[in-house]
């Protein structure tokens, strides 16, 4: 996948160089309350993370980097669940970048990027209710509300969108 580029973003592949980037993000108390707990404690416990995840066909996670600096600031996510027909586009960002717009703008270049206009007619989403930041997001990527759900005795919110495949 080659990197997309926004206004002020760069939003590339994960790789093992962001372990130090996944250890902060994962121990953020917005990872641990609204996504959950991943058991990364240090630089190694992150870097079999990000193994994990690059050898999952499964899942796909693309990093948020500030365009000048190349700090990294969040993460987008694309999952293929059992339990959902189509793929979950999720997204997460260090404390000092939430409220910025970062995640509308990566995740609208995202539901416009080429590879995902061409695998995908639908994506969904998943929120817990109380992640009221998240399902405005949600909402104003244009994901309109589908149903509750239950996974692991959690009640979650479902969002979806038809890809606007006109874009290509």
């Amino acid at each position: 996948m080659k990197p997309i580029i926004t206004s002020s973003l760069i939003v590339d592949q994960l790789s093992i160089n962001d372990a130090p980037f996944i250890l902060d993000l994962l121990n953020t108390q917005g990872w641990k309350q609204f996504i959950g707990e991943r058991n990364v404690h240090d630089l190694q416990d992150a870097a079999r993370y990000i193994h994990k995840i690059i050898n999952d066909p499964a899942v796909s996670y693309r990093v948020v980097r500030l365009k000048g600096s190349k700090i990294p600031v969040g993460v987008l996510t694309m999952i293929k669940r059992d339990d959902l027909a189509h793929h979950d586009i999720g997204f997460a960002f260090l404390p000092g970048y939430a409220g910025k717009g970062y995640a509308y703008e990566s995740a609208s270049a995202l539901l416009e990027a080429p590879e995902v206009l061409v695998a995908h007619s639908r994506l969904l989403a998943i929120s817990l209710k109380d992640n009221v930041r998240s399902i405005r997001l949600l909402e104003k990527l244009g994901m309109t509300f589908e149903e509750e759900i239950n996974r692991d005795s959690e009640k979650l919110l479902r969002y979806g969108i038809a890809v606007k495949r006109s874009a290509l």
